[in-house]
């Protein structure tokens, strides 16, 4: 019999915040956390915008071995993880006794990389580089650096899938957990903000030059969006068995109830309407749910010409004459690549917890295809149980998330 996949931890670090009261604070009032970075256009970036995320200190907290091998995505997981842990309840003494697994979303490590090959062709000599050098610039880091951090002993994998990377580690989390493979595994999704990492997304025009107003720049679905923003930083989910959490007593937010997968088969940067309505589909059906009970969609919507536009169209042509709220988080943090598909779990949570929609800020004008969509630029104070959350990378990958409320609030 296939288990139950309840949440039992959420934990936050974004330019929204840097923990869950202050995120949903932003998400309630609308507030961007879009600048513009000077330094990017020095470097002969197109566009200097960017989300704003600090670097956690870490010193005293971490050993500076640690801080030696760990990358700046995997401070900022550091960090999410930690609030996460503290919210399950997942104390050290019970991590150090049971097999928790561990499944995060990261598809880069490029300032680490940079940093040994600048020290190659400047001082010709590898040895310069040190063991740090290798332990940063792995795909891998950040599970690699948190599973020893936190001795975890479950399964360690890093799930590497484009701008769905995130979403992806969840939904693979909750299918061992399902079928009795493991029974915690604490998931996520991690993104570096330094401009080596997405300077070749400038590279493409991919990006908004609306520099003149940073915090307008994000516009998903708005009939005159120019490009994404980049963003990053981290989200932790803590999922389990529903008996392994009742057992500790652990505190159950939600459910996991639909999780869909899909490739576009198609373009490797042009997603198409087939692939994300396939996934969407898949994760209907295997939640076994009518799609009325869905509340809210949180769509991937980044804010670019053609991927907005055919996101718009495969929600509508699955929801047809059904209109719930369908935003895009983005508008305020941009686009956290590998982290999102996480990160946008968590956001969408911290809705559902306090009955609000977040708004997508900077819609003004719909285009042919949004406009069949129920957008708020404002913030809906409406209660909700179930909400669907749409990640879809390059390549083609596209994962979708059902989640459901299963605590009964005292009216």
């Amino acid at each position: 019999m296939k288990r139950r996949v309840v949440i039992t931890g959420l934990g936050i670090y974004s330019c929204l915040g840097k923990n869950l009261t202050t995120v949903c604070n932003s998400l309630y009032n609308g507030t961007s956390g879009i600048i513009f970075d000077r330094t990017r256009k020095d470097m002969g970036f197109r566009s200097g915008l960017t989300a704003n995320v600090e670097i956690p200190d870490l010193k005293g907290v971490l050993s500076r071995n640690q801080r030696v091998y760990i990358p700046e995505q995997g401070l900022y997981a550091y960090v999410a993880t930690a609030e996460a842990l503290e919210q399950a309840r997942l104390t050290q003494d019970y991590i150090d006794t049971h097999e928790i697994g561990l499944l995060y979303g990261n598809d880069s490590s490029a300032e680490a990389v940079m940093n040994s090959i600048d020290i190659m062709r400047e001082k010709k000599n590898t040895t310069l580089i040190g063991s740090g050098g290798i332990f940063k610039s792995m795909n891998s880091t950040v599970t690699m650096n948190l599973a020893c951090i936190f001795k975890m002993k479950g399964i360690n994998l890093t799930i590497s899938g484009a701008c769905a990377s995130g979403s992806h580690a969840i939904g693979l989390g909750s299918l061992l957990i399902r079928w009795g493979l493991q029974d915690c595994i604490v998931c996520g999704g991690a993104q570096e903000v330094n401009p080596y990492s997405i300077g070749s997304f400038d590279g493409i025009s991919a990006f908004s030059v609306r520099e003149d107003d940073p915090t307008s720049a994000s516009r998903p679905f708005d009939r005159d969006r120019d490009g994404l923003v980049p963003g990053g930083g981290a989200a932790t989910v803590i999922i389990e068995s529903y008996e392994s959490a009742v057992q500790r007593g652990a505190p159950i937010l939600a459910e996991i109830c639909g999780y869909g997968f899909s490739s576009n088969g198609d373009h490797i940067s042009v997603p198409n309407v087939d692939g994300p309505s396939r996934s969407l589909q898949m994760a209907i059906r295997e939640a076994g749910i009518h799609l009325r009970d869905i509340g809210y969609v949180n769509a991937h919507a980044t804010s670019t010409p053609v991927g907005d536009r055919n996101e718009a169209k495969a929600i509508a042509n699955v929801f047809g004459d059904y209109r719930p709220e369908v935003t895009s988080t983005k508008s305020m943090t941009g686009h956290e690549m590998w982290m999102a598909g996480a990160s946008e779990v968590i956001y969408s949570m911290l809705m559902m917890e306090n009955d609000f929609v977040a708004p997508n800020i900077n819609f003004e004008n719909p285009d042919e295809d949004s406009a069949k969509l129920n957008i708020p630029a404002k913030r809906v104070d409406k209660h909700f149980d179930m909400f669907l959350s749409n990640s879809f990378g390059f390549g083609g990958t596209n994962s979708t998330l059902i989640i459901k409320n299963i605590i009964h609030k005292k009216s």
